[in-house]
């Protein structure tokens, strides 16, 4: 199964939940409208949705209230994406400027506010007090991890374990949440091992598509990334292809690193990427991602078999056999 086999299995509630999006976008202020269908329009994946849509259906969800988690999903998570740009500097998303390049921070900033207190008047207006307790705390999560983000940024001495807290709290948490709340809208109070096995699916996933995302910073391509290839070390973001790197590289070449995520920038770039490759980083990172894929493949056998429970395993799978 190829990513676009997997959205056909849900094709009309995906349908629904670009519609509901849309219209929910819906304000009398033109610019947040204009800088809201921007960036959601903006051709990404969804994949966040996607795995709440999946995560209902195969728990045997019959009604709709799916679309509304959904577009909550997306609108936190295009709202974390707003906020990033701006702290990151970013110039490029998904192959298009980015919101603050083009409106400016401040735009950026309230517009990702906005949505996400237009995800909370959703959250009421399902009216369910443990989905509503679920994305609160993601919520909460997410905004620990970029604050997390940032104390490890320009930090060579970031340690292994402290990045995947990171990457737990900042990416995984919301595919985490997502699969979560699918379950819930399902099972209610019912299965609650079942519950925690699709929340344990969702952060398997998330952890294992940041690693390769990690890895596909240093050999990808700039226009299938739709960014910058080395924006993580021109940002001083020490991932864990260079925390490894620095770990089984020499003396120079570790120090070369810890430099480089000190100052930021690309000025040795080349360098850098020869010892991330020889070292065996990249092949380590990707070992790591595919622990995670197999631990959320484990966590899907209590669920019954069905085309939704397929396109979630085909979604593990793919997230390591991404091109790079």
């Amino acid at each position: 199964m190829e990513f676009k086999d997997i959205y056909a299995v849900v094709a009309d509630d995906f349908a629904s939940v670009n519609r509901f999006i849309s219209d929910r976008l819906n304000t009398n202020v033109p610019m947040i409208r204009e800088v809201g269908e921007y960036i959601v329009g903006s051709g990404g994946k969804r994949l966040r949705p996607l795995v709440a849509i999946l995560s209902a259906r195969a728990c045997g969800y019959t009604a709709d209230k799916h679309i509304h988690v959904a577009a909550i999903i997306e609108f936190l998570h295009t709202a974390t994406l707003l906020h990033d740009d701006v702290v990151d500097e970013s110039s490029l998303r998904r192959g298009r400027p980015t919101v603050n390049a083009v409106w400016g921070n401040a735009a950026s900033v309230l517009v990702g506010d906005f949505l996400i207190s237009r995800a909370f008047q959703l959250v009421v207006e399902v009216g369910d007090l443990t989905l509503m307790d679920i994305l609160a705390d993601s919520t909460n999560i997410i905004s620990e991890g970029e604050v997390l983000q940032l104390i490890n940024c320009r930090d060579p001495a970031t340690s292994e374990e402290r990045y995947m807290r990171v990457i737990h709290h900042k990416t995984a948490k919301m595919f985490e949440s997502a699969a979560e709340t699918g379950a819930v809208l399902a099972l209610g109070k019912q299965q609650p091992e079942l519950r925690d096995n699709l929340a344990a699916y969702g952060r398997h996933l998330g952890i294992a598509f940041q690693l390769v995302d990690d890895v596909l910073d240093y050999v990808g391509d700039a226009d299938e990334l739709g960014k910058n290839v080395g924006d993580d070390l021109a940002e001083g973001k020490p991932t864990l292809p260079l925390i490894h790197a620095m770990r089984q590289g020499t003396p120079a070449q570790a120090s070369m690193i810890r430099d480089a995520i000190l100052k930021g920038g690309l000025d040795k770039l080349d360098e850098i990427l020869a010892v991330v490759r020889d070292s065996g980083s990249l092949e380590y990172t990707m070992a790591k991602a595919r622990e995670q894929t197999e631990l959320a493949l484990a966590a899907l056998v209590r669920l019954p078999a069905s085309a939704y429970r397929e396109s979630l395993e085909a979604l593990a799978r793919e997230a390591v056999n991404r091109h790079f």
